[in-house]
């Protein structure tokens, strides 16, 4: 099968898994969220999801890429490697919960949540339950168990979405229903969302529970895990400071604007701007699982270097399309969200060309995973979190989250810089930059002809939007047509 087609078919069905339930959740949730909370309530959410980034990262350690990495070379010993790794996260899972739930009280009072300890030991346990099931549906993953996957995926978040309308529509407007009287405290809010949340996950781990099941076939090998570990723990690092680089505005903007600017009704509009930026952050994701185990599975043929040239051919063009989509539909994806949190508008295109970038740091990152030289990547990636954070201090307190948007941009595109040239020592891959500058400079036309001259949304604009699009997706299929025919003539 051509491996382009076959990278971007399971793409696709990941997106079933991935794609449709962040749909369903960013049509539904967050325009539900931005309407029944005020900015300085969804600040609470955007602040509280930001730690379990943090978290998620710490309490998974680098194990799902070390699962690819090593079931891929020792196929014959999968069970145990699965097992292995199962094991030991269901332990440090475990762990985590307890030591949350025995401080609870101090991390609420540190974080500005006294009295409300029930948030952090809901967040615990979310966090506990998404790192654990991280490897099994690794596990699905690396089966191609793609639907499954997704029909998981999909109930949770339902679940998820559903629980939430319960909470939060249904019971305020029915509060003298017997049912409601038993099941809602109107004082708990925001905590309902978290609630909502623990429902779905623990559902998700129930629907999981074959897959666990089967590491039972394996035997738990300490001299194995030793060694998954000595190839994860830079990617814990790379993990960590990626999540200062996604993550780390989002607690800073709390503590570096002043309080007379009332720094959560700014978080919630970040949070709720930053997630219009969404189809980008999707799509990267949708790739990203698919990719991962390609990668590693095309490793060993003769082409695999030109491969991996093309693939960043043919993820970037849906990227720069996803782009232009946003961008110049902007008018359209801004009602997604509450009148009250639009003021924050303008850091859209900025998000979106961080995550677009980001999706290129990922591409690149092939190079250091398969030549099991990760300290790199932990570098590459401190690298960046030290460039957030020194704009974060320096630029909030006089820019606001218009600085944490452009810290984003700034850090990654020097990632991808930096991993450019580390890989040409090391794992050389000819990328067609002819190619890819072009591409770029046409999305970037296209943005600036309508950013400049469209100032208004009409019928006959849209149209023009429509067609300048077109253009742009002609320009790339007459520039690619040649090389996704190549390698179907390579399988045939």
């Amino acid at each position: 099968m051509n491996p382009i087609k076959q990278l971007f078919g399971q793409t696709a069905i990941y997106g079933l898994g991935i794609v449709l339930p962040r749909v369903l959740n960013y049509i539904l949730l967050t325009p539900f969220y931005t309407r029944v909370f005020a900015p300085s309530e969804y600040g609470v959410v955007t602040e509280l999801y930001a730690y379990v980034v943090f978290l998620l990262v710490i309490l998974t350690y680098g194990m799902e890429t070390g699962f690819f990495r090593f079931a891929s070379d020792n196929k014959n010993r999968t069970a145990s490697i699965y097992k292995t790794i199962l094991t030991t996260l269901l332990l440090t899972s475990t762990l985590f919960v307890l030591l949350i739930n025995l401080f609870k009280n101090d991390i609420a009072g540190a974080l500005g949540y006294t009295n409300q300890e029930y948030l952090i030991s809901m967040l615990s346990m979310i966090v506990a339950i998404d790192a654990f099931t991280a490897i099994p549906f690794a596990y699905l993953r690396l089966k191609d168990k793609v639907f499954k996957y997704s029909l998981i995926r999909i109930v949770e978040v339902l679940i998820n979405i559903g629980l939430n309308l319960f909470f939060l529509l249904y019971c305020p407007n029915n509060e003298n229903k017997a049912i409601v009287q038993y099941v809602y405290n109107p004082n708990l809010g925001v905590g309902y969302v978290l609630i909502s949340n623990l429902m779905a996950s623990s559902t998700k781990l129930v629907l999981l529970l074959k897959e666990i099941r089967i590491a039972v076939k394996g035997f738990f090998d300490f001299a194995l895990l030793k060694k998954i570990l000595k190839y994860s723990y830079p990617l814990l690092i790379a993990g960590l400071a990626g999540t200062i680089n996604e993550a780390l505005d989002r607690v800073l903007l709390k503590h570096l604007i002043s309080d007379n600017l009332n720094p959560m009704f700014q978080l919630g509009i970040y949070g709720a701007n930053y997630k219009i930026a969404v189809l980008m952050t999707l799509y990267v994701q949708m790739f990203k699982y698919a990719a991962e185990p390609f990668f590693f599975s095309k490793a060993k043929e003769k082409n695999a270097k030109q491969l991996y040239a093309d693939v960043m051919i043919f993820f970037l063009i849906p990227s720069l399309l996803v782009f232009l989509s946003v961008t110049m539909y902007i008018d359209y994806f801004k009602l997604f969200i509450g009148i009250d949190f639009r003021d924050g508008i303008s850091i859209v295109p900025i998000i979106l060309g961080a995550n677009l970038i980001m999706g290129v740091f990922f591409n690149l990152s092939i190079w250091y995973k398969l030549s099991n030289k990760t300290l790199y990547g932990a570098l590459l990636v401190i690298i960046g979190a030290i460039i957030t954070i020194g704009i974060n201090v320096l630029f909030i307190p006089k820019f606001g989250y218009i600085a944490s948007a452009w810290a984003h941009l700034i850090a990654y595109s020097i990632m991808v810089i930096l991993s450019y040239f580390f890989s040409r020592k090391h794992f050389r891959i000819q990328y067609n930059f002819k190619k890819i500058i072009i591409y770029v400079l046409i999305t970037l036309t296209i943005f600036s002809i309508d950013a400049w001259l469209i100032t208004e949304s009409n019928l006959k604009n849209n149209i023009f939007k429509f067609v300048l699009i077109l253009v742009a997706v002609i320009i790339f299929y007459v520039g690619e047509k040649n090389t996704f025919s190549k390698y179907n003539t390579v399988s045939a």
